[in-house]
């Protein structure tokens, strides 16, 4: 779906990964670099700040993300248009929402979707090599999805086994989201569980802890909106060299075949 014809419009759903340029792929570079009108959330557009001088911006504040993507899609009928989402624009960001709003208006604009760097595995990589097979993601946000709609996922989630790297864990509109999530962890896990808490990940203040799942229980005041919370599986274990923790191992399963 993509086009060079500087006479026609085009619409470049832009993921940022975690926030540093250096954690942008060189496609979405690209499509940064040839858009002629950049549109987001006030927080995605400044980070990429130095990529965008001399285009037109338009910010657009949190909670406005229907207006966003029509105001986009307007601009890219004549238009390069940089739609930038942090993250991965596919896993709870703009991709969803921009080509709703296109499929119910019955758009025609040229729409691409250029991936990135998610949370998880943004912070996966700050705490080693937690989500090494199967996971899954979870987000703690009931603006959108319904509360008991999401615990029982969680239950399902953990009943699985694997690890869960949870979104929008703890904000100060819902403090107390993650301590529910926490609970229903707790059926599923024990106290001992690893869990590795990123908060701004490849951001300035980036912070890095890792604790079990019992301490995180006793005390969740690291965590907020900025964090992503990964409970690890059954067979999830803390890295130590000596009384070093270096991160949290998921085996992939290379001991039942290999001897090393």
């Amino acid at each position: 779906m993509q086009s060079e014809d500087k006479g026609k419009g085009l619409l470049s759903i832009v993921s940022t990964g975690p926030g540093n340029i250096q954690q942008l792929t060189p496609a979405a570079l690209k499509a940064i670099a040839r858009a002629e009108y950049i549109i987001g959330n006030n927080v995605y557009i400044d980070l990429i700040r130095p990529l965008i001088a001399g285009k037109e911006v338009v910010k657009s504040p949190m909670g406005e993300e229907v207006n966003r993507a029509q105001m986009a899609l307007d601009l890219a009928a004549a238009h390069r248009v940089a739609m930038v989402s942090g993250g991965d624009a596919g896993v709870y960001g703009m991709a969803g929402i921009v080509i709703e709003v296109a499929e119910r208006t019955g758009s025609s604009v040229e729409i691409e979707v250029i991936p990135g760097v998610t949370a998880a595995t943004a912070a996966a990589s700050c705490l080693g090599s937690p989500l090494s097979g199967d996971y899954v993601t979870i987000s703690l946000s009931d603006l959108l999805t319904p509360w008991d709609v999401i615990e029982e996922r969680l239950g399902h989630a953990f009943a699985m086994g694997v690890p869960v790297a949870i979104y929008n864990p703890r904000s100060r509109g819902r403090p107390h989201n993650l301590d529910a999530a926490l609970a229903i962890a707790g059926e599923h896990r024990g106290q001992e569980t690893p869990v590795g808490v990123v908060k701004n990940a490849y951001r300035p203040g980036e912070e890095r802890h890792i604790m079990t799942l019992g301490v995180l229980q006793s005390d969740t005041s690291k965590v907020d909106m900025h964090s992503i919370v990964i409970i690890g599986g059954l067979e999830s274990r803390i890295w130590k060299v000596g009384d070093d923790v270096r991160g949290i191992i998921t085996p992939r399963g290379y001991h039942r075949k290999y001897v090393y």
